[in-house]
Order: structure tokens, then C-alpha cells, then sequence
């Protein structure tokens, strides 16, 4: 039986100057990162029901606990990427092939000392060491190789708000 891809929201986040929030990761299950293509934006699933802006912006509190941005678009379409082979302990996203994503991008209008990477993540550990404001361009460069294709696409989707405001 062929596996189901989880429904996901990917997040651009915009400063004042056009530069994205990125996150350094660490390895988790299927979701494996390589060293030096650790860093990403934030995204996480999608609760059944949820609306796409609102699991964007759940996901940008729980990850980041930034609740301050304006919302600038969203991709139409989902976006599916695979998980490598993963021969790993048990995980919570093995079941899945991979993950369907739509994208939302965000202005952020807050304060940076409202960013807290280390804020737990329900049961989980946080999801990123370390953050940034990064070029959108560099993204893809910067994820790990499987996740590459699809930040191509939020460049290209997204591009245009990589500007200052």
C-alpha cells in the first residue's frame, strides 16, 4: 500500500528589509538534514479542518513565537516533496511518503525580542538551534537537497516580497 503524504504549511517570513526567517534544524526521522543544507523556514501540519493561514500562523508561534504578521499571500496549489529512505528508529512521520505543502508569506510587524526558537513545541523539542534573516535566493542552496525543488518554487512564488517594505 502506497504511503500518504501529510498535509503541511511552509512559511516565508519577510522583515522590513525583504530577508526570510530561517532556522538551523537538526535531524529528525524521515526528515533528514545534511550538514551544511540545515537550514529552512518554518512549517508544520496541518490539523484536520484548519484553515491554511491559520495553521501558518499557528505554526510561526509555536516554532518562533512570533504571532505579529501580515499576511501577503499564499500559494494555490499543494506542493509534495519525499522523504528519503529512512531506516531510523520509529517516528510519527514514517507512515508518510512525504508532505504536501502550501506556502504562506507573512510580513513580520513585530519586535525581534518577541522571536523565542528555544519555546517548547508541545511534547516536542524546538525545532531550530539557531535563526537568521536570510536572502529568499539563498534558500534553496541552504535546505537539504530533498526539500530543494520546493524552495525553488516559494523563490519563485515569493520573490517578489524579498524587497524592503
Amino acid at each position: 500500500m502506497d504511503k500518504p503524504y501529510r498535509p503541511n504549511v511552509g512559511i516565508a517570513l519577510f522583515n522590513a528589509q525583504g530577508l526570510v526567517f530561517a532556522g538551523r534544524s537538526w535531524s529528525d526521522g524521515p526528515e533528514i538534514v545534511h550538514a551544511g543544507r540545515d537550514w529552512q523556514m518554518p512549517q508544520g501540519g496541518i490539523d484536520p479542518a484548519e484553515e491554511i493561514v491559520a495553521a501558518a500562523r499557528r505554526e510561526l508561534a509555536e516554532e518562533t513565537g512570533i504571532s505579529e504578521a501580515a499576511l501577503l499571500g499564499v500559494t494555490a496549489e499543494w506542493w509534495r516533496y519525499d522523504f528519503p529512505p529512512y531506516d531510523g528508529p520509529p517516528h510519527r512521520l514514517d507512515r508518510f511518503a512525504g508532505q504536501e505543502q502550501r506556502w504562506v508569506a507573512f510580513r513580520f510587524t513585530g519586535n525581534e525580542s518577541a522571536i523565542d526558537i528555544g519555546r517548547p513545541n508541545g511534547a516536542s523539542p524546538p525545532e531550530f538551534t539557531e535563526w537568521a534573516w536570510l536572502p529568499l535566493a539563498e534558500m534553496p542552496a541552504r535546505v537539504t537537497p530533498f526539500k530543494r525543488p520546493t524552495y525553488e518554487r516559494v523563490v519563485e512564488a515569493f520573490g517578489h516580497f524579498a524587497s524592503p517594505a
